[in-house]
């Protein structure tokens, strides 16, 4: 899949060190400002059950997981809308992904440098709301002068989106991003998505915490979940810099005993990444045979023709029929042969919407 999600945040919040223990990279992870000028670009592969169960049933010579794009961008700083710090190029760069991590620093520490000298979380937050949003009203200004000089044709299609445009900036300069902008019509809704927002993108706040606020969170956190309760975002707790120790183990085993004695379920990572991959909008299906267990992304209400398209554009060109399988069906009769001696397989045509974990193998001539 090309969608992607970006890291983004204000300098030295742990955005490297995080992008790090996601991809096992090794980008720059260093204690002092704009330590990330180009973004770093990783593989994240998605953590899914499901993938082992069905590998158990099946036993097969591969097994490959799905895996979602992920770009570590630039910090940014106050200014950044005029030009401060790396701030063009942190905008240029955010305007290319789908999806928004925001880290933010939630702990103390004297040995790591705060770019504005004391840790304030709704301080941090307000700057890149503040910077996105000012980047966010100069495209709005352009467009709504270019719709008003189309709607003085008459053409009542034009005029409707200036008042889109018009409706979006009285919402954003009462200090809300364009996310939260409800759209009452498919134009409006149109209208909001050709002009590519950066406040429009659906956003992940991921709090960077000590090792002792990982389970229960501490003030910084309270705080900031207090703050984004309006956005209905998802809030992730997430000690980046124990991440990074349970990414340098090589054993499953070990991590496994790492994370059972800082008090965890899992890694923070096997979360923030499963939290991406529904902010992008995607869910996954499978393809389960002898040759190799495969886990596919698509977007979420795509048809069977083109989750066929994700193997090989073949497939969906010259799609027939879906043969699938629901996941809770095939683990409960152990195999695909049991479940046609059930007669639970459905055959589906062109119109079939995926499900999240359907089992799917199609039917198809060229």
């Amino acid at each position: 899949m090309s969608l992607k999600a970006g890291i983004v945040g204000l300098p030295n919040v742990g955005k490297s060190t995080l992008f790090n223990a996601l991809t096992s990279a090794k980008a720059l992870a260093a204690n002092y400002p704009f330590a990330t000028k180009e973004p770093n670009v990783g593989m994240i592969t998605v953590p899914d059950e499901r993938l082992t169960k069905l590998s158990e049933i099946v036993n097969p010579q591969k097994i490959l997981p799905t895996t979602v794009e992920i770009v570590d961008i630039a910090g940014l700083i106050k200014g950044a809308s005029k030009g401060e710090g790396l701030g063009n190029q942190f905008l240029a760069n955010i305007r290319e992904v789908d999806a928004i991590v925001h880290v933010v620093r939630c702990f103390d520490d004297d040995n790591v440098i705060h770019v504005d000298g004391n840790i304030n979380p709704v301080r941090d937050k307000d700057i890149i709301d503040t910077e996105l949003s000012l980047k966010d009203l100069e495209t709005l200004e352009k467009r709504e002068e270019k719709y008003k000089k189309s709607a003085k044709s008459g053409d009542k299609e034009e005029q409707l989106r200036l008042e889109t445009v018009q409706a979006i900036v009285k919402h954003m300069e009462a200090g809300h991003p364009a996310r939260t902008f409800e759209t009452s019509s498919i134009l409006q809704e149109t209208t909001l998505k050709e002009l590519y927002l950066l406040t429009a993108k659906p956003i992940l706040y991921v709090c960077n915490v000590d090792e002792n606020s990982v389970v229960s969170g501490n003030d910084y956190t309270k705080a900031l979940i207090e703050l984004v309760a309006p956005e209905n975002a998802e809030v992730i707790l997430i000690s980046a810099a124990i991440e990074s120790d349970i990414a340098e183990l090589e054993e499953y085993e070990e991590k496994l005993e790492f994370v059972k004695e800082m008090g965890l379920e899992e890694p923070g990572v096997n979360r923030v990444i499963r939290a991406c991959y529904n902010l992008l909008n995607l869910i996954t299906y499978f393809t389960a045979g002898e040759k190799e267990v495969r886990a596919w992304t698509i977007v979420k209400d795509t048809k069977a023709p083109g989750a066929a398209g994700v193997i090989h554009t073949d497939f969906e060109k010259g799609f027939i029929r879906a043969e699938v399988i629901g996941y809770d069906t095939y683990i409960e009769h152990g195999s695909e042969a049991e479940v046609k001696a059930a007669g639970k397989m459905q055959i589906e045509g062109k119109e079939y919407v995926v499900k999240d974990g359907d089992v799917m193998h199609f039917l198809f001539n060229v």
